[in-house]
C-alpha cells in the first residue's frame, strides 16, 4: 500500500490489531494479574497506535517513525510503567526515568528471576510496555504501509510468544488465548484477501471501462468471511478435543525454568554445619537479635534442609531434583491464602547474627526491610515457599531490621498425633544412612501398629533415652560435633546417648523417612524472650502428613543430668603364654640401594630475551598455520589452474596445443565475470571479451582446427603469447582484489576443465 491510505483500510487494520494485541497480551496476565498491567496496555494500544497512523498519514520515513515512539516512550512510560516513582500519580520524576531505561535491559532478567505475581512492582511493567508498544507501532505501520500489509499480523504473535516464553510453567487457561489470537489472526489475512481482490478488480474495470457493474458484490465477501469462520470452528472444536483428548503429562518449559537463579545454597555451606558456633563462648550469651509481637511457643526458622547424603543435611543438592534448593525473588508479597493458620507480623533487628539465612516464621507473605540499605537487602531478598527459608544475599549484618508479615500453620493437637499418615511431598532419598538408624527404630516401635504411633514412639524413644551436652562446658561429657553417618552411629549406639539438637534431629529425620514420612531438618531458635541469644538455637524435624501438610516435631530430649559412665568389665581370663621362636634372618643377602643423588644437575636458566623470541616463534607459528588453513583452500585453487595450464600447454600435438591456448582464454574470461553462452562460437566469446586481438586469437583457432594441414610450432607460440597478453589485458581497470577474485574463481573449474584436469 504505496498510498495514503483509506479510512476503512485504517479503521480495520486498527480494529483488527487491537483485537489480536489484546488476545496475545492476555498471556501476560499471570505475569502482572494487576489493573496496572491493564492500564499499561491500554496506554502503550492507544501511544502506538496514534504514531503508526500519523506516520501512515503524513508518509514520514522510518526514522521518524523510530523518534516519535522513544519520544512516546519517555512521555508516558513512567506513570504507567513505573507508576512508584511519579509525582502527583503523572509527572514523572528523574528517578523514575532512570529506572524506565535501566528496565529495558535488566526487567526481562528480573522478570526470570522473581516469583509470579509482580504486579507493579519497580520497574517490571517497563518490558511489557515496550513490548505492547513497539509491536503495534510495527504491526500497524506494517498493515498501513508495505507491499505486503499482511506480514503485520506477525506483531501480535510475537507478542505471545514472547509472553508465553516469559510466563509460568503452566498457564491457567492454556487454550483459550492461542485459539482467540489464531481466529483473529486469520480473519485479518481473510480480510486482506478480500481486500486487495477488490482492488484488483475495480483497478481492471476502470481500465476497460465497463463500469462498476461487474465489481465484487458484498455477497461474494460475506461468503468468503462465512468460509473463514467455518474452517476457524472446526480448528478450534479439533484443538480443544485433541488438547482434551491428550492432555500434557508435564508442565511446559519456559525461560524460567531452565534459567540459573542468582542464588543457590549449594554454593554456601550447610548451615547446620555451624549449629555448635552459637555455643562458642562469645556467642552463647550474646543477643543475636531481638524480635518484636513473637508470641510464645513460635519457633524462628533459619533454613530447611532435606537432602543428606551421609555428611551434612543441605537445603538443595546438586546431584538430585529437590524443591528446596531454588530461590527466587518476591515482588511485594506471596499469596499464602492456602494455608490454615495464624497470621502474624514480627519486626526483627539484628545485632551479633550474621549470615546469609534470614530469620524467618511461619510461611512468609510479605516483608519491609527498614534502614539506608533497605533498597539493597530488598533486591537481595530470594525465598522459597516450598521449605518457608528466606536468604539475603551478601548477608546480614548488625543493625539490619525488617517487618515480616506470615502465616504461622496450624498444627495437631495431642489427641491427633496418633492419627497421622504420610503426606505425597517428595523430598531426595537420605543416603549412606547409617544401620544403627534401622536397629534402634526397631526397638522403639516393636510393638506399635501404625505409622502415625510408629512416629510419637520414635519422638518419645529419643526424647526418654537421650542426653544433652554441647561439648563446650569443662563440666560436661564429651559430644562430638557433626552430623555424619558415623556420627549418627555413634550416637545410637553408644551405652550413654549424648549429642544436641543437631543429632537428635538428623536421627530422627532420618528414623521418619523409614516409616515412610517425608522428613526434613529445620535450624533456627526457640526464643525464651523477645531477644533471642545463642544459647536458643535449635533443630528440629518436620514431616510430611496427609492431614496437616508439614508438622513440626522436636526430637531434642529435655536438658537433665547425665549419668556417670559405667566401668568397663576388667575381668580377664588367664591363659598359658604361646612360645613363639624369633625368624630366621639371613645376615648375609640383603638388598642394599645406593643412596640416590640428591643434589641433580638443575638445567641453566634460560636467557629472558632468548625466552621472549622463543614465545614470539610460537605465536608465529600459530598464526602461520591459522593462516595456512584458511589460505590451503585458494591455494589448492591456483594449483588446479596451474595445473590445467600445463596439461594444455604441453598436449601431444599442435592442434590439442592451440586448442588448449583457446580454453585458457575463454576460462580467463569466464573467470573474470563474462558469461558467454555454452554454446557460444569462438568469434561470439572474442566480442563478448571485446578487442581485436581476441577475434585474431578466435580466427587463428579455428583455422588452426578445421584446416587439414598441421599447425606449425611458431603458431603454438604465438597462440600462447597472444593468451598471455589478452589475460593481461582483462586485469586492467581492476583492482587488486577483483583480479584476486579471477583467480581463485571456480566458474571455470566445472565441466571439461575438472575432467581433464587429471587425465593424464
Amino acid at each position: 500500500m504505496s498510498s495514503r491510505p483509506s479510512a476503512m483500510v485504517v479503521a480495520v487494520n486498527t480494529l483488527m490489531l487491537w483485537l489480536a494485541t489484546v488476545v496475545a497480551a492476555s498471556a501476560l496476565w499471570p505475569i502482572y494479574a494487576s489493573t496496572a498491567f491493564l492500564v499499561m496496555v491500554a496506554v502503550a494500544l492507544a501511544v502506538g497506535t496514534l504514531i503508526a497512523i500519523l506516520g501512515a498519514l503524513f508518509r514520514w520515513p522510518a526514522f521518524v517513525v523510530m523518534l516519535a515512539t522513544v519520544v512516546g516512550f519517555f512521555a508516558v512510560g513512567v506513570p504507567v510503567a513505573v507508576p512508584s516513582k511519579t509525582q502527583f500519580g503523572v509527572l514523572p520524576t528523574l528517578e523514575g526515568l532512570i529506572d524506565l531505561v535501566a528496565g529495558v535491559a535488566l526487567g526481562w532478567k528480573q522478570l526470570l528471576t522473581i516469583t509470579l505475581p509482580v504486579g507493579d512492582y519497580e520497574a517490571l511493567l517497563v518490558p511489557a510496555f515496550v513490548l505492547v508498544l513497539v509491536s503495534t507501532v510495527v504491526g500497524l505501520t506494517v498493515a498501513l504501509r508495505a507491499q505486503w500489509g499482511e506480514l503485520g499480523v506477525l506483531a501480535p504473535i510475537v507478542v505471545f510468544i514472547v509472553a508465553t516464553a516469559f510466563g509460568p510453567e503452566f498457564p491457567d487457561r492454556p487454550l483459550i488465548a492461542p485459539i482467540a489470537l489464531m481466529v483473529i489472526v486469520l480473519f485479518w489475512l481473510v480480510w486482506f484477501r478480500w481486500y486487495r481482490r477488490r482492488t484488483a478488480i475495480r483497478m481492471l474495470l476502470s481500465r476497460t471501462g465497463d463500469g462498476a457493474g461487474g465489481a465484487e458484490t458484498p455477497i461474494a465477501g460475506l461468503r468468503t468471511v462465512v468460509a473463514a469462520g467455518v474452517i476457524m470452528a472446526v480448528a478450534s472444536v479439533g484443538a480443544v478435543a485433541g488438547a482434551a483428548a491428550l492432555p500434557p503429562s508435564a508442565d511446559r518449559t519456559v525461560l524460567r525454568t531452565t534459567i540459573v537463579q542468582p542464588f543457590d545454597p549449594r554454593d554456601y555451606v550447610s548451615p547446620l554445619a555451624g549449629f555448635r558456633s552459637f555455643w562458642r563462648p562469645n556467642q552463647v550469651d550474646a543477643s543475636q537479635f531481638s524480635v518484636d509481637g513473637l508470641a510464645a511457643g513460635d519457633r524462628i526458622r533459619l533454613a530447611t534442609l532435606d537432602t543428606y547424603d551421609g555428611i551434612v543435611f543441605s537445603v538443595g543438592s546438586g546431584d538430585v531434583s529437590t524443591e528446596s534448593g531454588s530461590f527466587t525473588r518476591v515482588p511485594y508479597r506471596f499469596d499464602q491464602s492456602g494455608v490454615s493458620g495464624d497470621r502474624v507480623s514480627v519486626t526483627v533487628t539484628i545485632d551479633a547474627y550474621s549470615g546469609v539465612w534470614l530469620p524467618t516464621i511461619g510461611q512468609f507473605e510479605s516483608i519491609e526491610f527498614a534502614g539506608g540499605d533497605a533498597a539493597d537487602l530488598r533486591n537481595a531478598f530470594y525465598y522459597n515457599d516450598v521449605t518457608g527459608t528466606a536468604a539475603v544475599i551478601g548477608g546480614l549484618s548488625q543493625g539490619d531490621s525488617y517487618t515480616l508479615t506470615a502465616v504461622v500453620p496450624r498444627q495437631p493437637t495431642d489427641d491427633q498425633w496418633d492419627t497421622l499418615t504420610p503426606g505425597s511431598a517428595t523430598v531426595p532419598t537420605p543416603s549412606s544412612v547409617p544401620a544403627e538408624v534401622a536397629t534402634k527404630l526397631d526397638e522403639y516401635t516393636a510393638d506399635v501398629d501404625g505409622a502415625g504411633p510408629k512416629l510419637v514412639a520414635m519422638i518419645a524413644g529419643l526424647t526418654a533415652e537421650g542426653y544433652i551436652s554441647h561439648g563446650v562446658g569443662a563440666d560436661e561429657p564429651a559430644s562430638r560435633s557433626g552430623h555424619a553417618a558415623d556420627r549418627i552411629a555413634e550416637l545410637l549406639s553408644a551405652p550413654r546417648m549424648i549429642g544436641d539438637a543437631e543429632q537428635y534431629a538428623v536421627a530422627a529425620a532420618l528414623m521418619a523417612d523409614q516409616l515412610g514420612f517425608p522428613a526434613r531438618v529445620v535450624l533456627g531458635f526457640q526464643p525464651q524472650s523477645g531477644v533471642v541469644r545463642g544459647s536458643d538455637v535449635s533443630a528440629w524435624i518436620e514431616v510430611s502428613t496427609a492431614q496437616f501438610g508439614w508438622v513440626a516435631l522436636d526430637p531434642t530430649p529435655p536438658l537433665r543430668e547425665i549419668p556417670d559412665e559405667q566401668p568397663p568389665d576388667n575381668a580377664q581370663v588367664s591363659r598359658p603364654p604361646t612360645i613363639v621362636p624369633p625368624p630366621v634372618v639371613d645376615s648375609e643377602r640383603f638388598d642394599r640401594q645406593t643412596t640416590p643423588d640428591s643434589e641433580q644437575e638443575l638445567p641453566p636458566d634460560l636467557d629472558p630475551v632468548l625466552q621472549v623470541l622463543l614465545v614470539l616463534l610460537r605465536v608465529i607459528g600459530w598464526v602461520l598455520l591459522a593462516a595456512a588453513i584458511v589460505v590451503a583452500p585458494f591455494l589448492l585453487i591456483i594449483a588446479a589452474k596451474l595445473r590445467r595450464r600445463r596439461l594444455r600447454r604441453h598436449a601431444p600435438s599442435a592442434i590439442e596445443q592451440i586448442s588448449g591456448g583457446w580454453q585458457e582464454f575463454e576460462d580467463a574470461v569466464i573467470d573474470h565475470g563474462l558469461s558467454p553462452a555454452a554454446s557460444a562460437t569462438r568469434s561470439e566469446v572474442a566480442t563478448i571479451a571485446g578487442g581485436v586481438q581476441s577475434q585474431v586469437l578466435a580466427a587463428v583457432a579455428d583455422r588452426a582446427i578445421f584446416s587439414p594441414d598441421e599447425s606449425a610450432a611458431s603458431d603454438v607460440d604465438s597462440v600462447w603469447r597472444a593468451v598471455d597478453e589478452l589475460h593481461v589485458s582483462l586485469d586492467e581497470g581492476l583492482t587488486r582484489w577483483q583480479r584476486l577474485k579471477a583467480r581463485i574463481s571456480l566458474r571455470s573449474l566445472g565441466g571439461y576443465s575438472v575432467r581433464d584436469l587429471f587425465k593424464r
